[in-house]
C-alpha cells in the first residue's frame, strides 16, 4: 500500500498547476512589491559585466528553487524605457499624436513582447528537447528550462541592445541618417555590435544552467552577423535609414 500511496501523491502533485506565472502576472500591477533598485543594478551590470548577473541567477535558484525571476520589475521598467525612447523618436521625426501612439504600441508589442515570446518559446523548446544532458541514473531529479526563464534571458539580452539601438542610436541619428559611406559604416557597426551582444548574452543565460550541454549553439548567429555586416556595408545598405523609413515613412 505504501508505494501506491506515494505514487498517488506524486501524480497529484504533478497535476497541480504551476503557481509561478499567475503570481508573476499579479505582481505587475503592484509596484510596491517590485525590487526596483535590484532591477537597475541588473540593467547596469548587463551592460558592463553580465556574468555577474547570471552568477546571482544561481543564488536565486538556491533560495527560490526556480531559475526564473518572480519579480516582474525588469519587464515593467524595460517597457517604460522603451515607450519613452519611442516617444522621443516620434517627437524628433513625427508630429502626429495618433501616429506616435501607433509607433509606441508597435515597438512595444512587436520589438519586445511578441518577438521576445517567440524567441523564448523557440529557445525553450530547443533546450528542453535537444540540449539537455541525459540523467546518469533514475535517481537524479530531471531538470527542465522554465519558459519564464527563457523569457528572462530574452529580456536580459534585449536591454543592452535597447541602449545601443534606441538610446545611443537616437543621439547619433543625425549622423547615421546622412548620406555617404561613413553613415552606412557606423550604422552597420552599431547594429552588428547590438545584435552580436544580444546573442552573446543569450548564450550566457543558457550556459549557466548546469543541465544543458552544447550551449555554444547560441553563439552561431554571431558568425552570421559578422558575415552579413561587410556585405551590407559594401552594398551601401543603411539599417538606420531603413528602420526610420519603415516607421515614419520618411524618404531620407
Amino acid at each position: 500500500m505504501l508505494p501506491t500511496t506515494s505514487k498517488g501523491r506524486s501524480a497529484s502533485t504533478s497535476r497541480q498547476p504551476n503557481p509561478v506565472f499567475p503570481h508573476y502576472l499579479r505582481r505587475i500591477i503592484k509596484w510596491q512589491q517590485m525590487d526596483v533598485e535590484y532591477t537597475f543594478w541588473q540593467m547596469l551590470h548587463l551592460c558592463t559585466s553580465p556574468k555577474v548577473v547570471y552568477q546571482h541567477t544561481k543564488y536565486h535558484k538556491q533560495t527560490k528553487n526556480q531559475w526564473a525571476r518572480d519579480d516582474p520589475a525588469f519587464v515593467v521598467i524595460c517597457s517604460l524605457l522603451l515607450a519613452v525612447s519611442a516617444l522621443a523618436f516620434c517627437a524628433a521625426y513625427d508630429h502626429s499624436a495618433g501616429h506616435a501612439v501607433y509607433v509606441v504600441l508597435s515597438v512595444f508589442l512587436f520589438h519586445f513582447v511578441i518577438t521576445g515570446a517567440v524567441l523564448a518559446t523557440c529557445c525553450w523548446f530547443l533546450t528542453n528537447n535537444y540540449l539537455r544532458e541525459e540523467a546518469p541514473n533514475s535517481y537524479v531529479v530531471e531538470q527542465r528550462v522554465e519558459w519564464l526563464y527563457a523569457f528572462d534571458v530574452h529580456c536580459n539580452s534585449f536591454f543592452p541592445m535597447f541602449v545601443l539601438l534606441y538610446v545611443i542610436h537616437y543621439f547619433l541619428s543625425p549622423l547615421l541618417l546622412a548620406h555617404g559611406f561613413i553613415p552606412v559604416l557606423l550604422s552597420n557597426l552599431l547594429f552588428m555590435v547590438a545584435v552580436s551582444y544580444y546573442h552573446y548574452l543569450n548564450f550566457l543565460g543558457y550556459d549557466v544552467l548546469p543541465f544543458l550541454e552544447r550551449t555554444t549553439f547560441f553563439l552561431y548567429p554571431i558568425g552570421i552577423v559578422l558575415i552579413l555586416s561587410p556585405i551590407f556595408i559594401l552594398s551601401g545598405f543603411n539599417p538606420s535609414r531603413y528602420i526610420m523609413n519603415l516607421y515614419f515613412s520618411m524618404r531620407l
